[in-house]
Protein backbone atom coordinates (compact mmCIF):
# COMPACT_ATOMS: atom_id res chain seq x y z
CA UNK A 1 0.00 0.00 0.00
CA UNK A 2 1.23 3.56 -0.83
CA UNK A 3 0.00 5.36 2.43
CA UNK A 4 3.20 5.66 4.52
CA UNK A 5 1.35 8.13 7.49
CA UNK A 6 -1.82 8.51 8.67
CA UNK A 7 -2.77 11.13 11.34
CA UNK A 8 -6.13 11.70 12.98
CA UNK A 9 -5.95 15.06 13.28
CA UNK A 10 -10.06 16.02 14.10
CA UNK A 11 -13.79 14.54 13.36
CA UNK A 12 -13.86 16.24 10.28
CA UNK A 13 -11.56 17.97 7.78
CA UNK A 14 -12.92 20.88 4.89
CA UNK A 15 -9.11 21.35 3.51
CA UNK A 16 -5.28 21.41 4.30
CA UNK A 17 -2.06 23.03 3.38
CA UNK A 18 1.44 22.67 4.15
CA UNK A 19 4.38 24.91 4.65
CA UNK A 20 7.58 24.91 2.08
CA UNK A 21 9.20 22.47 4.18
CA UNK A 22 6.87 20.23 5.26
CA UNK A 23 7.19 20.80 8.81
CA UNK A 24 3.77 22.51 9.52
CA UNK A 25 0.44 21.70 8.50
CA UNK A 26 -2.52 24.42 8.29
CA UNK A 27 -6.05 22.51 8.21
CA UNK A 28 -10.09 24.02 8.70
CA UNK A 29 -11.82 21.01 11.46
CA UNK A 30 -15.12 21.90 9.77
CA UNK A 31 -15.22 25.20 11.22
CA UNK A 32 -14.52 29.13 11.06
CA UNK A 33 -11.28 28.21 12.57
CA UNK A 34 -7.26 27.01 10.98
CA UNK A 35 -5.20 24.66 12.74
CA UNK A 36 -1.86 24.86 12.94
CA UNK A 37 0.22 21.81 13.41
CA UNK A 38 3.97 21.31 13.73
CA UNK A 39 6.31 18.07 13.85
CA UNK A 40 8.20 18.03 16.98
CA UNK A 41 9.84 14.74 17.74
CA UNK A 42 8.19 12.81 15.93
CA UNK A 43 4.97 14.20 17.21
CA UNK A 44 2.29 16.53 16.17
CA UNK A 45 1.71 19.92 17.92
CA UNK A 46 -0.85 22.45 17.50
CA UNK A 47 1.25 25.96 17.36
CA UNK A 48 -1.36 28.16 16.32
CA UNK A 49 -5.27 28.98 16.03
CA UNK A 50 -6.06 31.40 13.36
CA UNK A 51 -9.43 32.87 14.12
CA UNK A 52 -10.97 35.68 12.22
CA UNK A 53 -13.68 34.22 9.91
CA UNK A 54 -17.28 34.03 11.07
CA UNK A 55 -18.31 30.81 8.87
CA UNK A 56 -16.19 27.40 8.08
CA UNK A 57 -13.20 27.79 5.86
CA UNK A 58 -13.23 26.10 2.58
CA UNK A 59 -10.23 26.82 1.00
CA UNK A 60 -6.47 27.09 2.60
CA UNK A 61 -3.27 28.06 0.73
CA UNK A 62 0.11 28.13 1.92
CA UNK A 63 2.64 29.65 -0.61
CA UNK A 64 6.52 28.20 -0.64
CA UNK A 65 8.26 31.58 -1.10
CA UNK A 66 6.94 34.14 0.97
CA UNK A 67 5.31 31.97 3.72
CA UNK A 68 2.02 33.29 3.66
CA UNK A 69 -1.11 31.27 4.13
CA UNK A 70 -4.16 32.71 2.32
CA UNK A 71 -7.80 31.53 3.43
CA UNK A 72 -11.65 31.50 1.99
CA UNK A 73 -14.41 31.31 3.92
CA UNK A 74 -18.14 31.34 3.62
CA UNK A 75 -18.92 34.65 5.32
CA UNK A 76 -17.33 35.71 1.86
CA UNK A 77 -14.39 37.49 3.10
CA UNK A 78 -10.61 36.13 2.55
CA UNK A 79 -7.72 36.79 4.20
CA UNK A 80 -3.67 36.61 4.16
CA UNK A 81 -1.68 35.77 6.68
CA UNK A 82 1.78 36.92 7.71
CA UNK A 83 3.76 35.16 10.53
CA UNK A 84 5.16 38.25 12.47
CA UNK A 85 7.54 36.74 15.09
CA UNK A 86 5.38 33.63 17.19
CA UNK A 87 2.13 35.18 15.60
CA UNK A 88 0.19 35.39 12.52
CA UNK A 89 -1.53 38.42 11.54
CA UNK A 90 -4.25 38.47 9.19
CA UNK A 91 -4.64 41.11 6.23
CA UNK A 92 -8.53 41.55 4.86
CA UNK A 93 -8.49 41.18 1.29
CA UNK A 94 -11.07 42.90 -0.57
CA UNK A 95 -13.27 40.58 -2.81
CA UNK A 96 -16.59 42.92 -3.11
CA UNK A 97 -18.63 39.08 -3.19
CA UNK A 98 -22.50 38.93 -1.84
CA UNK A 99 -21.95 35.32 -1.74
CA UNK A 100 -19.38 32.68 -0.32
CA UNK A 101 -16.18 32.40 -1.45
CA UNK A 102 -15.31 28.58 -2.05
CA UNK A 103 -11.66 27.82 -3.21
CA UNK A 104 -8.20 29.46 -3.32
CA UNK A 105 -4.80 29.43 -4.85
CA UNK A 106 -1.70 30.98 -4.72
CA UNK A 107 -0.50 31.65 -8.22
CA UNK A 108 2.79 30.32 -9.16
CA UNK A 109 5.13 33.48 -8.91
CA UNK A 110 3.28 34.33 -5.66
CA UNK A 111 2.27 37.93 -6.58
CA UNK A 112 -1.32 37.19 -6.96
CA UNK A 113 -4.04 34.53 -6.20
CA UNK A 114 -7.33 33.70 -6.72
CA UNK A 115 -10.64 32.69 -5.44
CA UNK A 116 -13.95 31.11 -6.75
CA UNK A 117 -16.93 32.04 -5.09
CA UNK A 118 -20.53 30.68 -5.25
CA UNK A 119 -21.31 34.78 -6.88
CA UNK A 120 -20.76 33.09 -10.28
CA UNK A 121 -17.30 34.98 -9.75
CA UNK A 122 -13.19 34.27 -9.72
CA UNK A 123 -11.53 37.31 -7.67
CA UNK A 124 -7.87 37.69 -9.09
CA UNK A 125 -5.91 39.62 -5.78
CA UNK A 126 -2.68 41.18 -5.73
CA UNK A 127 -1.33 43.44 -3.35
CA UNK A 128 -1.00 47.32 -3.66
CA UNK A 129 2.27 47.84 -2.25
CA UNK A 130 1.03 52.14 -1.54
CA UNK A 131 -2.00 51.32 0.16
CA UNK A 132 -0.80 48.39 2.19
CA UNK A 133 -3.30 46.63 1.22
CA UNK A 134 -4.55 43.61 -1.22
CA UNK A 135 -7.59 44.01 -3.92
CA UNK A 136 -9.40 42.16 -6.33
CA UNK A 137 -10.42 42.41 -9.74
CA UNK A 138 -13.45 40.01 -10.96
CA UNK A 139 -13.94 38.15 -13.75
CA UNK A 140 -17.63 38.23 -14.50
CA UNK A 141 -20.48 37.23 -16.27
CA UNK A 142 -18.76 34.24 -17.57
CA UNK A 143 -19.98 31.03 -15.24
CA UNK A 144 -23.55 30.27 -14.87
CA UNK A 145 -23.21 29.31 -11.52
CA UNK A 146 -20.84 28.64 -8.11
CA UNK A 147 -16.78 28.60 -9.00
CA UNK A 148 -15.93 24.78 -7.19
CA UNK A 149 -12.22 25.38 -8.17
CA UNK A 150 -9.52 27.23 -9.87
CA UNK A 151 -6.17 26.17 -10.64
CA UNK A 152 -3.39 28.24 -12.23
CA UNK A 153 -0.88 27.52 -15.28
CA UNK A 154 2.76 27.30 -14.69
CA UNK A 155 3.04 30.43 -16.86
CA UNK A 156 1.15 31.99 -14.17
CA UNK A 157 -1.34 34.48 -16.40
CA UNK A 158 -4.09 31.53 -17.60
CA UNK A 159 -6.36 29.96 -14.43
CA UNK A 160 -8.48 27.28 -15.07
CA UNK A 161 -11.89 26.98 -13.33
CA UNK A 162 -14.98 24.71 -13.22
CA UNK A 163 -18.22 25.38 -12.10
CA UNK A 164 -21.74 23.73 -10.84
CA UNK A 165 -23.21 24.34 -14.35
CA UNK A 166 -20.99 21.80 -15.65
CA UNK A 167 -18.00 23.95 -17.94
CA UNK A 168 -14.56 24.24 -17.29
CA UNK A 169 -13.24 27.31 -18.36
CA UNK A 170 -9.48 29.17 -18.84
CA UNK A 171 -8.84 32.94 -18.48
CA UNK A 172 -6.56 35.18 -18.74
CA UNK A 173 -5.76 37.31 -15.30
CA UNK A 174 -2.95 39.38 -17.53
CA UNK A 175 -2.92 42.36 -14.83
CA UNK A 176 -0.81 45.28 -15.77
CA UNK A 177 1.82 46.59 -13.46
CA UNK A 178 1.46 43.17 -11.83
CA UNK A 179 2.33 40.55 -14.84
CA UNK A 180 5.19 40.69 -17.60
CA UNK A 181 4.68 40.30 -20.72
CA UNK A 182 6.72 37.08 -21.92
CA UNK A 183 8.01 36.14 -25.10
CA UNK A 184 7.70 32.24 -23.68
CA UNK A 185 4.00 32.83 -23.21
CA UNK A 186 3.21 33.60 -26.35
CA UNK A 187 0.09 35.09 -27.87
CA UNK A 188 -1.15 34.14 -24.18
CA UNK A 189 0.42 37.38 -22.67
CA UNK A 190 -0.94 39.56 -25.44
CA UNK A 191 -4.74 38.83 -24.29
CA UNK A 192 -6.50 41.01 -21.75
CA UNK A 193 -7.46 40.54 -18.21
CA UNK A 194 -10.67 38.38 -18.22
CA UNK A 195 -10.87 37.39 -21.69
CA UNK A 196 -11.69 33.46 -22.34
CA UNK A 197 -9.14 31.40 -23.46
CA UNK A 198 -11.91 28.41 -23.86
CA UNK A 199 -14.83 26.62 -22.85
CA UNK A 200 -15.37 23.21 -22.47
CA UNK A 201 -18.45 21.43 -22.59
CA UNK A 202 -17.23 18.33 -22.04
CA UNK A 203 -19.42 17.74 -18.64
CA UNK A 204 -23.12 17.52 -18.10
CA UNK A 205 -23.17 17.90 -14.53
CA UNK A 206 -21.51 19.71 -11.58
CA UNK A 207 -17.57 20.29 -12.54
CA UNK A 208 -15.22 19.96 -9.33
CA UNK A 209 -11.47 19.87 -9.05
CA UNK A 210 -9.59 21.19 -11.75
CA UNK A 211 -5.46 20.62 -12.73
CA UNK A 212 -2.78 21.47 -15.13
CA UNK A 213 -0.12 19.10 -15.81
CA UNK A 214 3.44 20.62 -14.38
CA UNK A 215 4.39 21.47 -18.13
CA UNK A 216 0.77 23.48 -18.89
CA UNK A 217 0.38 21.20 -21.37
CA UNK A 218 -2.56 18.60 -20.38
CA UNK A 219 -5.59 19.81 -18.15
CA UNK A 220 -7.54 17.74 -15.61
CA UNK A 221 -11.07 17.84 -14.52
CA UNK A 222 -13.50 15.81 -12.61
CA UNK A 223 -17.13 15.99 -13.21
CA UNK A 224 -20.27 14.55 -10.54
CA UNK A 225 -21.01 11.95 -13.25
CA UNK A 226 -18.47 9.64 -12.12
CA UNK A 227 -16.14 10.68 -15.20
CA UNK A 228 -13.13 12.32 -15.29
CA UNK A 229 -11.79 14.71 -18.30
CA UNK A 230 -8.13 15.40 -19.86
CA UNK A 231 -7.88 17.94 -22.78
CA UNK A 232 -4.62 18.64 -24.95
CA UNK A 233 -3.77 21.47 -26.52
CA UNK A 234 -6.08 24.01 -24.78
CA UNK A 235 -7.03 26.50 -27.09
CA UNK A 236 -9.22 27.24 -29.99
CA UNK A 237 -8.75 23.18 -31.11
CA UNK A 238 -8.12 21.34 -27.94
CA UNK A 239 -7.74 17.36 -27.89
CA UNK A 240 -10.04 15.90 -25.37
CA UNK A 241 -10.51 12.92 -23.75
CA UNK A 242 -13.28 11.04 -21.02
CA UNK A 243 -13.00 8.11 -18.86
CA UNK A 244 -16.09 6.81 -17.01
CA UNK A 245 -15.74 4.80 -14.17
CA UNK A 246 -18.54 3.07 -12.53
CA UNK A 247 -17.49 4.01 -9.24
CA UNK A 248 -18.71 7.02 -7.17
CA UNK A 249 -17.63 10.70 -8.30
CA UNK A 250 -14.47 12.37 -7.41
CA UNK A 251 -14.04 15.88 -6.29
CA UNK A 252 -10.20 16.55 -6.81
CA UNK A 253 -7.44 15.55 -9.29
CA UNK A 254 -3.62 15.58 -8.94
CA UNK A 255 -1.14 15.15 -11.82
CA UNK A 256 2.05 13.24 -10.11
CA UNK A 257 3.80 13.35 -13.51
CA UNK A 258 2.87 14.52 -16.90
CA UNK A 259 1.22 10.62 -17.67
CA UNK A 260 -0.56 10.13 -14.09
CA UNK A 261 -3.07 11.89 -12.32
CA UNK A 262 -4.47 11.24 -8.98
CA UNK A 263 -8.03 11.17 -8.00
CA UNK A 264 -10.15 11.82 -4.55
CA UNK A 265 -13.74 11.73 -3.62
CA UNK A 266 -16.77 10.22 -2.81
CA UNK A 267 -15.19 6.59 -2.89
CA UNK A 268 -13.45 7.27 0.15
CA UNK A 269 -9.63 5.48 -1.93
CA UNK A 270 -7.42 7.40 -4.34
CA UNK A 271 -7.82 6.38 -8.06
CA UNK A 272 -5.30 6.17 -10.50
CA UNK A 273 -5.28 7.17 -14.08
CA UNK A 274 -2.81 7.11 -16.64
CA UNK A 275 -2.29 7.51 -20.12
CA UNK A 276 -0.30 5.00 -22.46
CA UNK A 277 2.23 6.02 -25.10
CA UNK A 278 -0.40 6.76 -27.80
CA UNK A 279 -1.87 9.29 -24.78
CA UNK A 280 -4.85 7.58 -24.20
CA UNK A 281 -5.89 7.79 -20.40
CA UNK A 282 -7.37 5.15 -18.76
CA UNK A 283 -8.51 3.74 -15.36
CA UNK A 284 -5.58 1.99 -13.63
CA UNK A 285 -6.54 1.03 -9.92
CA UNK A 286 -6.85 1.72 -6.50
CA UNK A 287 -4.23 3.50 -4.84
CA UNK A 288 -5.05 1.19 -1.81
CA UNK A 289 -4.93 -2.02 -3.57
CA UNK A 290 -1.72 -3.56 -4.18
CA UNK A 291 -3.03 -4.94 -8.03
CA UNK A 292 -6.24 -4.03 -10.25
CA UNK A 293 -8.97 -6.53 -10.14
CA UNK A 294 -11.01 -4.64 -13.13
CA UNK A 295 -10.40 -5.50 -16.31
CA UNK A 296 -10.42 -3.10 -18.93
CA UNK A 297 -13.72 -3.69 -20.36
CA UNK A 298 -14.92 -2.16 -17.31
CA UNK A 299 -13.84 1.51 -17.90
CA UNK A 300 -13.88 3.17 -21.12
CA UNK A 301 -11.76 6.15 -22.30
CA UNK A 302 -13.16 8.25 -25.45
CA UNK A 303 -10.59 9.98 -27.50
CA UNK A 304 -11.92 12.79 -29.84
CA UNK A 305 -10.29 15.62 -31.94
CA UNK A 306 -12.52 18.22 -30.24
CA UNK A 307 -12.87 21.16 -33.10
CA UNK A 308 -15.65 22.59 -35.07
CA UNK A 309 -19.16 21.62 -34.17
CA UNK A 310 -17.75 18.43 -33.19
CA UNK A 311 -16.42 20.06 -30.24
CA UNK A 312 -18.04 19.27 -26.84
CA UNK A 313 -20.40 16.22 -28.59
CA UNK A 314 -18.44 13.77 -25.76
CA UNK A 315 -19.20 10.40 -26.66
CA UNK A 316 -19.40 8.12 -23.01
CA UNK A 317 -17.61 4.63 -23.59
CA UNK A 318 -19.98 1.17 -23.80
CA UNK A 319 -20.69 -0.03 -20.50
CA UNK A 320 -20.96 -3.35 -19.26
CA UNK A 321 -23.99 -4.25 -17.59
CA UNK A 322 -22.44 -7.02 -15.73
CA UNK A 323 -20.42 -4.67 -13.91
CA UNK A 324 -20.86 -5.06 -10.07
CA UNK A 325 -22.11 -1.60 -8.27
CA UNK A 326 -19.74 0.21 -6.68
CA UNK A 327 -18.24 -1.28 -2.85
CA UNK A 328 -15.89 -0.97 -0.56
CA UNK A 329 -12.23 -1.08 -0.65
CA UNK A 330 -10.83 -1.03 2.19
CA UNK A 331 -9.02 1.92 2.19
CA UNK A 332 -7.55 3.63 4.63
CA UNK A 333 -10.21 7.20 4.40
CA UNK A 334 -13.90 6.14 5.76
CA UNK A 335 -15.26 9.33 4.26
CA UNK A 336 -15.08 11.09 1.45
CA UNK A 337 -11.50 12.62 0.23
CA UNK A 338 -12.23 16.61 -0.39
CA UNK A 339 -8.61 17.67 -0.61
CA UNK A 340 -5.44 16.16 -2.29
CA UNK A 341 -2.15 18.13 -1.99
CA UNK A 342 1.52 17.83 -3.61
CA UNK A 343 3.78 17.45 -1.22
CA UNK A 344 7.06 17.59 -3.44
CA UNK A 345 9.13 20.73 -4.12
CA UNK A 346 7.25 22.95 -6.87
CA UNK A 347 9.10 22.81 -10.31
CA UNK A 348 9.44 19.33 -10.11
CA UNK A 349 7.55 16.96 -12.90
CA UNK A 350 7.25 14.13 -10.51
CA UNK A 351 5.14 14.24 -7.42
CA UNK A 352 5.47 11.20 -5.97
CA UNK A 353 4.38 12.21 -2.62
CA UNK A 354 1.26 13.95 -2.08
CA UNK A 355 -1.39 14.14 0.71
CA UNK A 356 -4.97 13.78 1.09
CA UNK A 357 -7.43 14.80 3.54
CA UNK A 358 -11.01 14.49 4.01
CA UNK A 359 -14.52 14.53 6.03
CA UNK A 360 -13.41 11.38 8.34
CA UNK A 361 -10.33 14.04 9.73
CA UNK A 362 -7.63 11.90 8.75
CA UNK A 363 -4.66 13.29 6.47
CA UNK A 364 -2.72 10.37 4.93
CA UNK A 365 0.90 10.72 3.35
CA UNK A 366 0.84 8.56 0.25
CA UNK A 367 4.53 7.61 -1.46
CA UNK A 368 4.18 5.78 -5.08
CA UNK A 369 8.16 6.04 -5.35
CA UNK A 370 8.11 1.85 -4.46
CA UNK A 371 4.69 1.05 -6.83
CA UNK A 372 6.48 -1.16 -9.48
CA UNK A 373 3.74 -1.41 -11.12
CA UNK A 374 3.46 2.65 -11.85
CA UNK A 375 6.53 3.11 -12.05
CA UNK A 376 6.72 3.08 -16.21
CA UNK A 377 4.10 6.12 -15.97
CA UNK A 378 6.06 8.54 -12.97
Amino acid sequence: MAAVEVHQFAQCITCHAWSADRSMIAFCPNNNEVHIYRLSQDKWEKVHVLQKHDQIVCGIDWSARSNKIVTASHDRNSYVWNQEGSEWVPTLVILRLNRAALCVQWSPKENKFAVGSGAKTVCICYYEQDNNWWVSKLIRKRHDSSVTSVAWHPNNILLATTSTDGKCRVFSTFIKGVDTRDSKAGSVSDSKFGEQIVQLDLSFSWAFGVKWSPSGNTLAYVGHNSMIYFVDDVGPSPLAQNVAFRDLPLRDVLFVSEKMVIGVGFDCNPMVFAADERGIWSFIRFLGERKSTLSGSRYSSQFSEAFGKFYGQSKYGASNDGIEPSRSRGGIHENCISCIMSLTESGSSRKTRFSTSGLDGKVVVWDLENQEDLSGYL
